[in-house]
């Protein structure tokens, strides 16, 4: 039973030394240390090897095995050998032990061999175990050696290194001299020392990964450290919960195997309350990032996870929330408030994160912790300022957090040189010390943060100066309508002292007034309904066609209409807007041709569009006029009485319908202005937005 526990153990032992040689063989890039340990870490995973087919199959002459056995203990020795200084390796009692060492190495590796020659001749039964034993007491003389020689400050990248080696060799010196003491080898020491040895895999790991002056770049998740060390903790909890069950159970007496379930509900119930517990977590995550790595942080994966956070809302929280929680992740804050920088200088309340329990409505820019971060770009760590104020010039604890104990970290966000908001973290949930590395991460990720508000509020201002550039839009659209409807009604007025008496021109008089109170009601009507959607109905155009003519006719020269279809010509347009935008045209061609002058608008079908042609023998236009003038906003050829908004805000209503307005002219030839409209589909009844 003891040699297949035994081959599965040593099976174990070499998967997972097979596994970290393939590791560091792939990110060796030629360094001694990095080798030795490669060759180390491979003669370990053959050694488990060769051990677990023996104990399966006993298939291998022992020597083999022994042979082995020097060769995997020798190769960490000599590893640790390179790790000491240079200047004590290259002492005299140094190089006679490091030439012993090598002749004791030798004389190992092929007594094996010889053993049943010398135990005929001299008796030497116990030469290997003695000389196994002599390898393990120089392996932990040389574990001590090297950590007594490494500086304190670099111990931190040694500590996993010696606690390893350390524990191999101590266990090898208690087989071997528990073997030397009962003249025999114990099956389960031997049997159990594969599972040992490859406890040591994760810190020789670490080690690597601690030391890229080895030029061996092992990467350890730190995602799979954390959930590891989880797993571990959970299953150790679960077992040692099981012993005291079972022990219950057996010395309970009647009521154990009850007091044995409930006990095991209620560990179990508290093992779910700590696998969940947020504090738990962080002291976790702390602990690890503290002894495992060489730096406190994953910055590829914090920096997508900000960048996440800040980017995406999924849960629909606002871009303040979201900023708050990506710096309080960075250093286990259960909550925080965030003031941003408004016109004024002051910096307002513009979100909370978590339950702060504190409300402060606005910051002066005076403050002097507010000019500090501003001046100095520095994290204001609360903490080290009620202890240490001189590190932050004397600096007071701000009278605005007096009675707020909670208050931890105060952090920048700087866009550019410019601090645009302020953080306010609160105590973490684990014990966090605030080295360099936090503060340099909190502050680049404040400017990150910084980034995404200044780009919010550009949009946000933006979006106004939309807004408003609509209403502006409109307005001048009601503007020119009016400026038409003035000179309408003032034709009228001039003309009513000489031919009041006259009754046909009170009828255009009246026929006229009509108009413009029409017009100015649909004009009130779009100013009341400014920002509703519009929509576009089915509407005759030939009908809408003699409409405008009609209330044209009382401008000379009167336009003509012909119509080259007798029936009705359907398309989808608000009514109101695409006449304004047939009046605007006519009108100009009108003022183009003069009093004596002429002016024709055709209707015609073609390729299920519509067209409608409106031409004059007016001056004309050269090339240059129409490309860079004629539908420029705001740009006139009349003068104060024009705004020159008419005919740009034809084209854009035409193209809105998914047609197009078209110019031909010629100075001296007259102008030709061709609305392309689409027809409405047959089936089509309803409204549709435009």
């Amino acid at each position: 039973m003891n040699d297949f526990i035994g081959a599965v153990s040593y099976a174990i032992a070499a998967a997972a030394y097979a596994f970290l040689t393939l590791i560091l063989a792939t990110c060796w890039r030629g360094r001694v240390q990095g080798g030795l340990l490669l060759l180390a870490a491979g003669l370990t995973a053959l050694w488990a090897g060769v051990n677990a087919w023996q104990l399966a199959f006993r298939a291998l002459p022992a020597a083999t095995v022994w042979s082995l056995e020097t060769l995997y203990a020798g190769s960490w020795l000599l590893f640790l050998w390179r790790l000491l200084p240079a200047e004590w390796r290259a002492r005299r009692p140094s190089r006679l032990a490091q030439y012993g060492g090598l002749g004791l190495w030798g004389g190992l590796l092929v007594q094996p061999w010889l053993t049943p020659w010398l135990a005929a001749r001299w008796q030497l039964t116990e030469a290997p175990l003695l000389g196994q034993l002599t390898l393990a007491l120089a392996g932990l003389v040389l574990v001590e050696q090297v950590y007594r020689n490494t500086r304190p400050d670099r111990r931190w990248y040694l500590k996993f290194l010696c606690l390893a080696l350390g524990g191999m060799y101590a266990y090898a010196f208690y087989l071997y001299s528990e073997a030397l003491l009962f003249k025999r080898i114990d099956p389960s020491l031997w049997a159990a020392r594969g599972l040992v040895a490859s406890l040591w895999v994760p810190l020789l790991a670490v080690t690597a990964a601690r030391n890229p002056d080895w030029s061996v770049g092992v990467f350890v998740s730190r995602e799979v450290v954390f959930h590891s060390a989880a797993v571990l903790g959970a299953g150790l909890y679960l077992l040692v919960m099981a012993g005291a069950g079972y022990y219950i159970r057996l010395y309970g007496g009647q009521w154990g195997e009850v007091f044995q379930i409930a006990f095991l509900v209620g560990a179990g119930v508290l093992l779910l309350v700590l696998l969940f517990s947020g504090s738990v977590r962080a002291r976790l995550r702390v602990f690890l990032n503290k002894h495992f790595f060489n730096y406190r942080y994953d910055y590829r994966k914090e920096w997508l996870r900000i960048t996440q956070i800040l980017s995406q809302a999924e849960d629909g929280s606002p871009l303040g929330e979201r900023v708050i929680r990506a710096l309080a992740g960075l250093v286990e804050s259960p909550s925080g408030i965030l003031w941003v920088r408004s016109p004024s200088g002051r910096f307002l309340h513009a979100a909370e994160w978590g339950e702060p329990k504190f409300r402060q409505e606005a910051l002066e820019a005076d403050e002097p912790v507010i000019e500090l971060m501003q001046r100095r770009r520095w994290v204001v760590n609360l903490k080290e300022l009620s202890r240490l104020p001189e590190v932050y010039d004397g600096l007071d604890w701000p009278c605005w957090l007096q009675d707020y104990r909670e208050a931890w970290l105060l952090v920048p966000l700087l866009y550019g040189e410019t601090l645009w908001g302020v953080v306010l973290l609160t105590r973490p949930r684990a014990n966090i010390e605030c080295n360099w590395e936090v503060l340099d991460v909190l502050k680049t990720a404040g400017r990150q943060a910084a980034s995404f508000l200044v780009v919010e509020e550009t949009a946000n201002r933006l979006l106004e100066a939309r807004q408003f550039e609509g209403f502006n839009r409109l307005a001048a659209f009601v503007v020119h309508d009016l400026k038409n409807l003035v000179a309408q009604l003032s034709l009228v007025v001039r003309n009513a002292d000489k031919h009041a008496a006259n009754p046909e021109f009170v009828r255009d008089a009246m026929a006229t007034v009509e108009h413009a109170v029409g017009k100015m009601n649909r004009l009130l009507t779009q100013l009341k309904n400014l920002g509703a959607q519009q929509h576009a109905t089915r509407i005759d155009l030939r009908a809408l066609l003699q409409e405008v003519i009609a209330a044209r006719a009382g401008q000379l020269p009167r336009p003509r209409l012909e119509c080259r279809v007798t029936a009705e010509v359907p398309v989808l347009a608000e009514a109101s807007r695409l006449a304004s935008a047939l009046e605007h045209i006519v009108q100009n061609a009108q003022e183009a041709a003069g009093r004596h002058g002429w002016v024709k608008v055709t209707l015609d079908l073609r390729e299920r569009q519509a067209i409608v042609e409106v031409e004059d023998n007016g001056p004309g236009m050269d090339a240059e006029f129409i490309h860079k003038r004629l539908f420029k906003p705001f740009e006139t050829t009349k003068g104060l009485s024009g705004i020159g908004i008419g005919a740009y805000e034809s084209r854009e209503y035409v193209r809105a319908l998914g047609g197009d307005l078209l110019v031909q002219s010629a100075p001296g030839k007259g102008s030709r202005f061709c609305f392309i409209l689409p027809l409405a589909v047959d089936q089509v009844s309803a409204e549709v937005a435009v």
